[in-house]
């Protein structure tokens, strides 16, 4: 059996399925205060660097890109051809005073291992100006470990979690909200319509999928709701065998969940297998075209949030990407886009100065992007309004 399934949550002594047995608030009610809340502080950068003046005989301005550069590569390939498609942008309309931009790219699919020296040879060697990445929350992480020492912007295109921008680091900016984020928008909508019916939470073990999971269940034990059972699975699994033998006597009306875009299409084709009338909602990676295209028509009917304005998917940025590539851009490509120009322009705007570039990124804000409006947060998250979605003949409706 290669799915590993741990029964977290069990409603054994609720009144209803899928309700608390409290049935109300489950936060204390006079919860301790913090001695300092970073949330309400702006997370700023006051040390050295403003004063040094702008290097001379520079022949290309560097951008360092965090991720895969293989145009063919099943999660990184779109968003490598939108920073390429933005900096081609910015060359064609001069550059930064005549100079070039280019893409200085490092990733390894062992990113802690090999993939940190790529990082560190870009930052230490390469003399990037700011960087692009990454893929996913674990990968930058990473990445953020290595800006604060080296005091470089970093702007996340992909990444959902939290603990990200809560480390409090200055030079951190996240273009998607976070996690808890997405669960006040999918939580309401699961419980208005499954009401008092149990529902399963399947989650994949992989660290953004696990966060994800934890935000939403956290939520809804707040509201006094709680899944039937929470259910996890080892990332790359393709034996469901076990997890819809408990999803099929569970007697669950709906099913929730959590995964990468190829993990969530695997399960999502399993669980339609299973009951093509089974509701399913998901996490924002069912917004992905990679999950559009390997869950096929078992995708129909899916919920999930929505982490980018939906005239994404009609505005001139669509036509264009493809146009050159042959496909539609998704939320994350058009964010990685976003992440690129906001990076160039920050750039135009400060000069060749690491510190002050980060000034005018924080500065950009508010943001106008293809993937919607921009708007860090104290901590550097984006403040962005999410709607929930749904597909529909493989196409996302936002609701």
């Amino acid at each position: 059996m290669k799915a590993r399934l741990i029964v977290a949550l069990a409603l054994a002594l609720v009144a209803a399925p899928g309700v608390s047995s409290s049935g109300g608030d489950a936060e204390d009610p006079d919860p301790p205060l913090p001695f300092f809340d970073a949330t309400r502080q702006r997370t700023e950068y006051v040390g050295p660097g403003r004063e040094d003046p702008e290097p001379t005989g520079i022949d290309e301005i560097r951008i360092g890109y965090f991720g895969p550069s293989d145009p063919s590569h099943p999660l990184g390939g779109d968003m490598w051809l939108a920073s390429r498609l933005a900096v081609e942008e910015a060359n064609r309309d001069g550059g930064y005073r005549g100079i070039p931009f280019r893409l200085v790219p490092a990733w390894s699919d062992t990113p802690w291992g090999t993939g940190v020296a790529g990082l560190a040879r870009m930052v230490y060697s390469e003399g990037v100006w700011a960087i692009v990445g990454s893929i996913d929350g674990a990968s930058t992480h990473l990445a953020e470990q290595v800006v604060a020492k080296a005091r470089l912007t970093l702007i996340n295109p992909a990444g959902t979690d939290k603990t990200v921008n809560l480390a409090n680091v200055a030079w951190m900016f996240s273009c998607l909200p976070a996690d808890d984020a997405l669960a006040r928008v999918l939580g309401p909508v699961l419980m208005d319509e499954v009401g008092l019916r149990p529902f399963v939470v399947l989650s994949a073990t992989d660290h953004d999928s696990h966060h994800a999971a934890t935000e939403l269940t956290t939520y809804l034990g707040r509201e006094g709701v709680s899944p039937l059972y929470l259910l996890e699975f080892e990332s790359g699994t393709t034996d469901f065998s076990s997890i819809l033998e408990r999803v099929a006597t569970s007697d669950a009306a709906a099913v929730v969940v959590f995964a990468g875009p190829l993990d969530s299409a695997r399960v999502v084709s399993a669980l339609h297998r299973l009951d093509g009338d089974l509701a399913v909602f998901g996490s924002h990676s069912m917004g992905r075209r990679a999950f559009l295209e390997a869950a096929g028509s078992a995708a129909d009917g899916i919920v999930f949030p929505l982490p980018c304005d939906a005239a994404l998917f009609s505005g001139s940025f669509a036509g264009e990407f493809l146009s050159r590539f042959g496909r539609r851009p998704d939320c994350t490509a058009a964010q990685t886009y976003d992440a690129t120009r906001m990076t160039i322009e920050a750039i135009r705007e400060a000069g060749l100065n690491r510190a002050r570039i980060r000034d005018a990124v924080q500065a950009l804000s508010p943001w106008t992007g293809v993937s919607g409006t921009i708007e860090w947060s104290s901590l550097g998250q984006n403040e962005r309004e999410v709607r929930p979605a749904t597909i529909e003949g493989g196409r996302i409706r936002p609701r």
